[in-house]
């Protein structure tokens, strides 16, 4: 059931097709309206998908990237903490 009234400009001559096919196919104009808008949505959404996969597939890449920056000391991260705050005592004289 259609309840939401959606209001567009056409041209002239857009107009003139979408009457004609409706009457051809004896449809009402908004019919043939909604149903070019759900095949545009429709191919809207097929070529939307290529993007998403190239977006998966650039997240894998810079994922296998996460946590691999390293110093050469293990335990470098362990210790970030007490590493920051020793640093700080120093240039601040805490």
């Amino acid at each position: 059931m259609r309840t939401e009234v959606y209001s567009w400009r056409l041209s002239r001559e857009l107009k003139t097709e979408v009457e004609r096919a409706a009457r051809l196919r004896r449809e009402s104009v908004s019919s043939i309206l909604e149903a070019a808008v759900r095949d545009w949505l429709k191919k809207s959404a097929a070529g939307n998908e290529g993007d998403e996969e190239q977006q998966r597939r650039l997240h894998a890449e810079a994922e296998s990237c996460f946590g691999t920056i390293t110093s050469g000391k293990r335990d470098r991260s362990e210790n970030v903490r007490a590493r920051v705050r020793a640093r700080l005592d120093r240039r601040y004289g805490r």
